[in-house]
């Protein structure tokens, strides 16, 4: 069980100002944060408050609409893996947001990991995996062409396909010249391999890539899922991975996402936990991480951290919480439009929360290649 710290955020004159965790520090149980909401940037919220029709929920994704509103989806029941839990939906913004709507309930068994994609003039596109075991869970779809106000019937993305097609956490991108790459991966008896599904008509159909080379040395334990990507120039895809091994992986490629050069790992910390990366029209990257490196360490703090070198480099980087190992602020979904930058996260398990702000906000800092310091 994961317990809260006392963090205290305080929204004033635009800058989030978070109060370190002290030595008595409360547990979840008793203390419940401020959240502050404002006009000003950056801002924290929560989707929803304590009433709510799940006791748990997790593995958010995010979306902004033409009208600048918000689709948040995440999986809610009773426990990650439970029969009950289903897929959950709020609309809004920042102290307005819809109640919690469970929009994907196909059956008595977990559902898992929405991602919300809507490519230029098209609908929204609503992707999540089906199954009691990740191992052979199932990828489906539904669309919305009213900003999710009402959604499609659900179908299978590859019928009759088990593991999972399609992407598995993050976003696909629209590359350069049309294609959609969704980032994929297989979870196959604690086995894990990272791979790439194209689609060359707009989503009607899918093609598997090759799973990507991977060192099994360099990366101990289960190995890499969940890829997050994008395009530098066109042509050239990159992604980050997350690893078993205690650091963000990345790979590249040369040819629109066809043949990848093998895993490596980028000095990045990370707890084995879900990251998710989101590209400026400048080619700026964010990245939302943790960055603890113990495989399966602490998921607190959760940091934005951004590059201007093609993530070779990340010289800005913010914590948007921070907490003490037991808390859980994770699975981040990260987006960016203008200069702004939107974040929903897993908040303890028990709620979703919202971050934005701008890039400016993100201060100069040097802790972006090191684990957190517990000392």
């Amino acid at each position: 069980m994961h317990y809260q710290s006392t963090l205290c955020l305080l929204i004033c004159c635009g800058l989030l100002l978070a109060c370190e965790p002290s030595g008595n520090q409360q547990s979840a149980s008793e203390t419940t944060p401020v959240r502050q909401v404002t006009n000003q940037l950056p801002v924290q919220d929560f989707i929803f408050g304590d009433d709510k029709p799940f006791p748990q929920c997790h593995a958010s994704n995010l979306l902004r609409l033409d009208d600048g509103n918000f689709l948040v989806v995440w999986f809610g029941g009773t426990r990650e893996k439970d029969d009950d839990v289903g897929i959950w939906l709020s609309r809004g913004r920042p102290g307005k947001w819809t109640d919690p709507e469970e929009v994907a309930k196909l059956r008595d068994v977990p559902h898992w990991n929405p991602v919300l994609f809507q490519p230029e003039n098209g609908p929204v596109h609503l992707y999540f995996k089906v199954g009691s075991e990740i191992d052979h869970w199932e990828t489906w779809l539904m669309t919305s062409s009213d900003g999710g106000a009402s959604w499609s019937e659900a179908s299978e993305l590859v019928p009759g396909d088990e593991g999972g097609r399609g992407p598995v956490r993050s976003k696909p991108v629209v590359l350069s010249n049309g294609d959609w790459l969704a980032p994929a991966s297989h979870e196959d008896n604690r086995v894990w391999t990272t791979f790439v599904d194209r689609s060359t008509d707009q989503g009607k159909s899918w093609e598997a890539g090759e799973y990507l080379t991977l060192d099994r040395e360099e990366v101990p334990g289960e190995g890499v899922i969940q890829p997050t990507l994008w395009e530098s120039e066109p042509g050239k895809v990159h992604m980050l991975i997350r690893s078993s091994g205690g650091q963000i992986c990345r790979s590249d490629s040369e040819d629109y996402g066809k043949t990848w050069t093998p895993i490596y790992n980028t000095r990045l910390p990370n707890p084995n936990t879900g990251i998710d990366v989101t590209q400026f029209e400048d080619g700026t990257l964010a990245l939302a991480y943790n960055r603890d490196d113990e495989n399966w360490g602490a998921r607190a703090p959760l940091s934005i951290a951004l590059s201007d070198d093609n993530g070779r480099s990340w010289p800005r980087v913010l914590d948007i919480e921070t907490g003490v190992p037991d808390d859980e602020f994770s699975y981040p979904s990260i987006i960016s439009f203008g200069d702004t930058i939107a974040v929903s996260y897993t908040w303890q398990r028990q709620k979703i929360a919202f971050w934005m702000g701008t890039r400016d906000q993100i201060p100069a800092s040097n802790i972006a290649f090191q684990a957190r310091d517990d000392s």
